[in-house]
């Protein structure tokens, strides 16, 4: 893993092995934003390709925003905020179809936690509660649920709170 540069996930390129990580560009996010928005969970929370898009070229200097390459070609997706609840915010982690059940999103969370700050006590991110494979992911990678909030993205949808705490101190 590239060390960081100026603060946590700041560097502009990180190689994971399994998958590069780079700074996310107009053309990745137009792309990312119409392959996100066909599949689950944005399908299903009727996010249209448009709003990823926008979201994915947004301005926002507490987000460090990175377009995930396999094999030469474009993956997927990782947004991170920092700083957030005394540790980093996963706010986005999205994989293509192709890119799915490929050790990718393990590297991802591999580096997504030894990236966070030496003072960062939890790792956080959301996930919809119909999304059974990612809350499992995140299981796997020591996650556990802290609430449910109803009516976050859609009227009739509810995500979930998870936490994964860490030893660091």
């Amino acid at each position: 893993m590239t060390p960081r540069r100026t603060r946590p996930y700041g560097a502009t390129a990180y190689d994971l092995g399994a998958a590069h990580l780079r700074a996310i560009t107009a053309e990745d996010a137009a792309q990312l934003g119409a392959g996100l928005a066909a599949i689950d969970p944005w399908r299903r929370a009727d996010y249209p390709a448009a709003a990823l898009t926008a979201y994915l070229t947004r301005e926002d200097p507490a987000a460090r925003r990175f377009a995930i390459q396999a094999g030469g070609a474009l993956a997927g997706v990782v947004s991170v905020r920092e700083p957030w609840l005394r540790g980093p915010y996963l706010e986005l982690l999205g994989l293509l179809p192709p890119a799915q059940g490929r050790g990718l999103g393990g590297a991802v969370m591999r580096w997504f936690e030894a990236e966070a700050p030496a003072g960062a006590t939890n790792l956080w991110v959301l996930c919809s509660d119909f999304n059974t494979g990612a809350l499992a992911f995140y299981a796997r990678h020591g996650f556990r649920q802290v609430t449910p909030l109803e009516g976050l993205v859609g009227e009739d949808l509810t995500e979930i709170l998870l936490r994964k705490k860490l030893g660091r101190r």
